[in-house]
């Protein structure tokens, strides 16, 4: 994330609170998945703070980021959001889940053959993956995650995923080489939404 260790924990933190908070309110198991999102993305604003205090390098910490950045969320977001959705809603959501699996797939594959390394660029982390095919991976990982909520078919996912959308965007224009890092940690703070998601959908079940 921007600026140091400290807002990492913070931001962190409260994410994993909130994600605490949707998860204390599913009534359906088909919705702790998704419920879960926020949990993990706080919980993976929390590994980075601690890339920060090792200042970057290659050990566990960024081995952990890099997992839960790339493969986790790919194959995760499309997939929660499948489990969640009613079943008339599941062919248009079959691409934006086989995008995931597949990017999820080649993703851990160059992680587990490639050294991952952080680099602290000012107030910002960026990360070495040497992934093959960079922007067709990104193009896939962004179906697959953004592409979901957006064809959820409900509103606070599709609201979650305009939102996720916009930062992609913005985060690019900003810090090309320090993409993946700052969208997740706009993606964590924007994650506050699923407990809305949460809430509407505890108080419509039986």
């Amino acid at each position: 994330m921007c600026w140091s260790a400290t807002a990492d924990l913070v931001a962190g933190a409260g994410i994993v609170g909130v994600g605490a908070a949707c998860v204390a309110w599913v009534r359906r198991g088909g919705d702790l998945p998704m419920a879960a999102v926020p949990l993990l993305l706080g919980a993976h604003q929390l590994v980075e703070a601690r890339v920060w205090q090792v200042e970057g390098g290659t050990g566990p910490a960024t081995a952990v980021w890099a997992v839960i950045a790339l493969p986790l969320l790919a194959a995760w977001v499309p997939l929660a959001v499948l489990c969640a959705a009613p079943r008339q809603a599941w062919s248009r959501l079959a691409v934006p889940v086989v995008c995931g699996v597949v990017t999820a797939g080649v993703m851990a594959y160059a992680i587990t053959t490639r050294p991952v390394r952080a680099e602290i660029r000012g107030h910002t982390v960026g990360y070495v993956v040497g992934l093959p095919h960079a922007e067709v991976l990104i193009a896939g990982y962004l179906v697959a995650t953004v592409g979901a909520l957006l064809l959820s078919g409900d509103r606070w996912l599709f609201g979650f995923g305009v939102l996720a959308a916009v930062g992609a965007l913005v985060c690019w224009a900003m810090w090309r080489l320090e993409f993946v890092s700052t969208w997740c940690a706009f993606a964590a703070v924007c994650s506050v939404v699923v407990f809305g998601w949460v809430r509407g959908r505890s108080a419509y079940s039986p």
